[in-house]
């Protein structure tokens, strides 16, 4: 019987490895009369590998920046090729090559927030094309390197920040149709003054009572605000809009931007329920845009590599914010992604 040299049972069964790879099966570990090996389960193997796969996992961050090679890894802890990269797939769930691709992505994800170059950061990641690291970054979480820089270029430097604990988030699932919206938003880019563009919008979005303004000016049949980013040219350009749904844009004055958001398939995330208590001042961050803020990244870095969808580039994502967010107590907001079934699976 061929055994599958990948089999964990296999490798749960092996008594001893040593450092150049060979591997002793005690005789009374066979069965009778057909020389296989009992398979027989092994709960100390991965504490046998520990501090060894550890010190590789160590070694490889080190130097993400450079040509890595099984070989030299291996060498490095003193072990031969085959025999640590087999042990290595198994301790870690993934072959060892593909784990200094997943590592290097994440590494280059979070230089795309220090405003360098998308191409200069591919190739110090060992990447020789912008499109061929853009395609490695979708295939890996979900996503291209600018839907990410343009949900976390703003939050990278500010002091927003909370963790979500405890359980995963599920969201729901929502076909939805086409939908108009209009309202008061700014043109920027993502390379050159984002973070100083939101930040002056909001400060004339809250001190000229444009809210207010929009709601005389437009009449929308609901309550509720959008917030919505809108990719303008392939070199960055957004425009940034804060808006009401209406049904037409009859009532759209000069002043203000409109989009139609096309119908697309969602992952609706709501926000961890924040509270309100005291004065403006009492807070150095609002726990709203915190808590939206540890949503987005959690959707982003842990949901998104770990599901089944990807981010339909093809629709836009917006922000939602009707009466749950006008109170004191359990204020929440919906995330809108819009997602497609992965089809990167076995390519």
């Amino acid at each position: 019987m061929i055994r599958k040299l990948e089999d964990i049972s296999f490798f749960a069964n092996i008594q001893a490895f040593s450092k150049i790879g060979t591997a002793s099966i005690p005789q009374n570990r066979y069965n009778k009369g057909n020389n296989e090996p009992l398979l027989e389960e092994r709960t100390d193997f991965a504490l046998d590998y520990k501090d060894d796969i550890q010190r590789s996992i160590e070694y490889i961050e080190t130097n993400l920046t450079r040509e890595l090679t099984a070989i030299e890894i291996a060498e490095h802890i003193g072990y031969s090729v085959y025999h640590f990269c087999r042990v290595f797939s198994v301790h870690q769930g993934m072959p060892l090559m593909d784990f200094v691709r997943k590592k290097r992505l994440i590494q280059a994800r979070r230089a795309l927030l220090t405003n360098r170059k998308i191409i200069d950061i591919a190739l110090d990641y060992g990447f020789e094309t912008a499109s061929g690291f853009s395609k490695a970054f979708r295939k890996e979480f979900g996503y291209s390197p600018t839907v990410y820089l343009t949900k976390f270029k703003a939050w990278h430097s500010s002091n927003l920040y909370i963790h979500l604990e405890g359980d995963r988030m599920h969201p729901i699932f929502v076909t939805k149709s086409e939908f108009k919206v209009a309202g008061y938003g700014i043109y920027t880019n993502l390379a050159n003054g984002y973070t100083k563009d939101i930040a002056a919008y909001w400060d004339m979005y809250i001190g000229d009572n444009l809210e207010s303004k929009m709601y005389e000016q437009l009449t929308p049949p609901e309550h509720g605000e959008v917030g919505i980013c809108i990719p303008a040219s392939d070199e960055g350009n957004i425009v940034y809009l804060f808006g009401v749904l209406v049904k037409d844009y009859s009532k759209v004055t000069p002043d203000m931007i409109t989009v139609e958001v096309p119908e697309a398939h969602y992952a609706v995330f709501t926000t961890p329920p924040v509270d309100y208590f005291g004065s403006d001042a009492a807070y150095d961050a609002d726990p709203l845009a915190a808590a939206v803020q540890a949503t987005w990244t959690y959707i982003f870095e842990e949901w998104f590599p770990n599901s089944e969808y990807v981010y339909d580039e093809s629709k836009l994502d917006f922000e939602f914010y009707d009466e749950r967010c006008h109170g004191h107590r359990n204020v929440v907001m919906d995330i809108y992604v819009p997602v497609q079934k992965s089809t990167a699976q076995g390519e």
